[in-house]
């Protein structure tokens, strides 16, 4: 008896049927998303140039001078949104282990959003680079 293997899908899994590696940060950058527009009345829209828009609001909360313990879920939840824009943009995935999420771009490249927003918070950061980094590094 030979076993044959399922051929391998020509498009983009959907949503409903991505890798469980994404379930949470695609949860966590939801929320952010959610979150700033029913609260500061931000909209995100997960394109390249809203990240624009997350790093100049992470530096806004950084020069107010808030402890990172107080911010730590929602810049987990805008490194999250930040990843998910690059998923988007250059058929990336999550990836997962340890609970730590990474993004891993066509090109094998693996980029940690999350940590990335963590560095902005830090001033030594930018998620809109990140972005163009991981999406360029696609295109070359």
């Amino acid at each position: 008896m030979t076993t044959r293997q399922a051929p391998m899908p020509a498009t983009r899994p959907s949503a409903a049927t991505r890798p469980s590696a994404a379930t949470k940060p695609v949860r966590w950058a939801a929320d952010a998303v959610s979150a700033l527009r029913e609260g500061a009345r931000v909209r995100l829209d997960y394109s390249a140039q809203s990240l624009w828009r997350v790093d100049r609001l992470i530096e806004e909360i950084r020069r107010e001078g808030a402890p990172y313990a107080a911010v730590e879920t929602v810049l987990r939840g805008l490194g999250a949104y930040a990843g998910e824009v690059v998923v988007r943009q250059a058929g990336a995935e999550w990836w997962t282990s340890g609970g730590d999420h990474w993004v891993r771009t066509p090109d094998g490249r693996l980029w940690d959003p999350v940590d990335e927003a963590r560095r902005c918070f830090a001033g030594d950061g930018s998620l809109r680079l990140l972005c163009r980094d991981a999406t360029g590094a696609v295109r070359s």
